[in-house]
């Protein structure tokens, strides 16, 4: 994967890197073990309020649910700034989704690729990585979307 100023490049997307969510429980937003760092899951959070709640397919319409996906993936690079410059970034190992949505919604892919179409916006193709979307009954703070990055670091 190409070396990337991540905050320029971001910048040149219309976006910021925001400052780190303070987490909501007993936990820590990221942590590093060797090359390796591992995001807590991260909620459309906005300057510490939630941007959206509810259901996806319900209160939030699945194109909405795929920009706070973006949200949410801008906040785990927040997370990974925590313990790791994100200009390290040397490969975007996992991406997990969880999509709080409506009995019967399975459209949960396509929620979660506002988080991997960022990555791949910002690194190019070497971003493609390793993924999971999956249908849950709730979220933390009624969020309709959660996501949680893993990534290798290169010092």
């Amino acid at each position: 994967m190409n070396k990337v100023d991540v905050q320029a490049k971001l910048k040149e997307l219309g976006l910021e890197l925001p400052v780190a969510a303070k987490p909501v429980a007993a936990y820590v937003p990221a942590i590093r073990t060797g090359n390796l760092v591992f995001t807590a899951g991260q909620l459309p959070l906005r300057n510490g309020e939630m941007v959206a709640a509810g259901k996806v397919d319900g209160e939030v319409t699945p194109e909405h649910a795929k920009e706070l996906a973006q949200i949410c993936a801008l906040n785990a690079l927040a997370a990974v700034q925590t313990v790791a410059d994100v200009n390290k970034i040397t490969k975007i190992v996992r991406v997990v989704g969880y999509v709080n949505g409506v009995a019967g919604f399975v459209n949960h892919p396509a929620v979660v690729n506002g988080a991997s179409e960022l990555f791949i916006s910002i690194w190019g193709d070497g971003a493609k990585h390793a993924r999971s979307a999956v249908g849950i009954a709730e979220l933390p703070l009624n969020s309709p979307v959660e996501i949680e990055l893993t990534v290798e670091i290169t010092d």
